[in-house]
């Protein structure tokens, strides 16, 4: 199986997807990971975009809910959440400023913290529709990938 995800063309688009999907790493790593296995860079960076945004709308949808339920049967986890809503506020607040603009600076940063996921989080904490928040979170994850892509060609240049 390991050698199908890594050998084969459909192997390593959906193991950049997948890669691309995790939260934290995201496209960030997604994208350099397809194409340091040989994945051609058109194909690394659609499923690098695709699997970054697939989380996005039920991120901003089901959030709360799913905060909500980890609560009343995961009580253990209260301060893990909270803390996870305090950063989306904290970081909400210049979103909170800019509107759409600022979540698409946000995500369009390619640090740990930003990136879609987190992204999705401050728009859902904000009450920000999919319909509002996609586009700009989808436009903050191609600049992403665009600065990504510069980086992952510039250090392969280098080595």
């Amino acid at each position: 199986m390991i050698e199908w995800l890594t050998e084969t063309v459909v192997g390593k688009f959906l193991s950049t997807l997948f890669i691309s999907m995790a939260p934290v790493v995201e496209l960030r790593l997604g994208l350099p990971y397809g194409i340091a296995l040989g994945l051609d860079y058109p194909l690394a960076l659609a499923a690098a975009l695709i699997g970054n945004m697939i989380p996005v709308p039920f991120i901003v949808i089901y959030i709360e809910r799913i905060f909500a339920w980890l609560r009343r049967h995961f009580a253990k986890l209260d301060s893990v959440i909270s803390k996870l809503e305090n950063k989306a506020h904290l970081k909400g607040e210049t979103v909170k400023k800019y509107g759409p603009l600022g979540l698409l600076i946000f995500v369009a940063i390619p640090l740990p913290g930003t990136g879609a996921w987190t992204g999705a989080l401050v728009a859902a904490l904000l009450n920000m529709r999919v319909r509002q928040a996609a586009p700009s979170i989808l436009l903050g994850v191609c600049i992403a990938a665009a600065i990504m892509t510069a980086l992952t060609f510039g250090i392969i240049k280098i080595v």
